[in-house]
């Protein structure tokens, strides 16, 4: 099976109550306990690549890894950028291989905005590829994305209708309180279903998209913790409440900060349990055991999308 696009999946997706997971991928351990997890538990996955993960391993190393996860799956896997902030990104991506782009031009006003997403569109449709924008602004801080708490701004419910009839996207990420990063809040946990459930009023079976929904598991901000990394007051998002919105609108969950926390933790424990070693496979094993457990749990209790490929 080829590489796909997300069309298929969200629409099996939102008929069935369930979100697919779209995991941000910088390796080649991390990729193979994604879909080894993803194998296991036959489930549909979206491997997304951001700006960051592109200058630190090439697309070129990262497109054939992704690849190579296909071809020994044989599961429907999406490669999709995260988080593209120009036109000419996306048609890089779009050339070569990527069947699914993110224009994020929520920094813009609203008409720019649109004007930005229409060209990637355009472009992309021409090739058989899919687009995924964003409006609203999410906070936080995750590779080049920086929005500031006081610059974050929810997405308005009666925008949404004029902005994908006029662009032509295919699934739209909405800002409804989470944010990117492993401090997500400050205090109680809250996300707007409101603003969910209104802009799933005006565009029926549409997908919706969540970014900054990593739950920043506590086991593992302890585990770093306990062996020598700091992360005081790391906060994600309740996993009840991204099963909720996995059940309604939201087709799309993007998880990264939980993969990086696993990979870290599994790596600390490592080395403050086994000084001795220096050789790369030995504690990378266990960063790639703990990515697979990590992704196992998401897709079964938190996604819903286990049993779904």
């Amino acid at each position: 099976m080829p590489l796909v696009t997300s069309t298929e999946m969200f629409k099996k997706a939102y008929d069935g109550g369930y979100a697919i997971g779209a995991f941000n991928v910088n390796n080649m351990e991390t990729i193979q306990g994604i879909v080894s997890a993803a194998k296991e538990e036959n489930a549909p996955l979206i491997l997304q690549v951001s700006s960051g993960a592109r200058k630190y391993a090439n697309p070129i190393y990262l497109r054939h890894l992704i690849e190579a996860a296909v071809e020994d799956t044989g599961l429907p896997i999406v490669m999709h950028l995260d988080h593209g902030d120009t036109f000419e990104l996306c048609k890089d991506c779009i050339e070569n291989g990527f069947t699914s782009v993110m224009i994020d031009a929520s920094s813009h006003p609203f008409e720019e905005n649109i004007k930005i997403t229409k060209k990637v569109v355009e472009y992309a449709h021409d090739h058989g590829v899919v687009v995924e924008a964003e409006l609203g602004k999410l906070a936080g801080i995750e590779d080049d994305v920086k929005v500031k708490d006081a610059d974050a701004a929810y997405t308005d419910p009666d925008q949404v209708e004029e902005f994908v009839g006029r662009t032509g996207v295919d699934s739209l990420a909405i800002a409804i309180g989470t944010s990117h990063g492993a401090y997500k809040f400050k205090g109680e946990p809250k996300l707007r279903f409101d603003i969910l459930e209104k802009v799933a009023q005006k565009l029926p079976g549409f997908p919706i998209v969540l970014h900054g929904a990593s739950s920043v598991i506590p086991e593992y901000a302890k585990t770093i913790e306990q062996y020598g990394g700091s992360m005081p007051g790391a906060k994600g998002v309740p996993e009840d409440l991204l099963r909720k919105a996995a059940s309604m609108a939201v087709c799309k969950i993007n998880i990264d900060s939980d993969l990086r926390m696993a990979f870290t933790a599994a790596v600390r424990k490592h080395f403050a349990e086994n000084p001795t070693h220096f050789d790369p496979r030995q504690y990378l094993t266990d960063a790639r055991a703990l990515i697979k457990e990590c992704v196992k749990h998401k897709l079964v209790n938190v996604l819903g999308c286990n049993g779904k490929a």
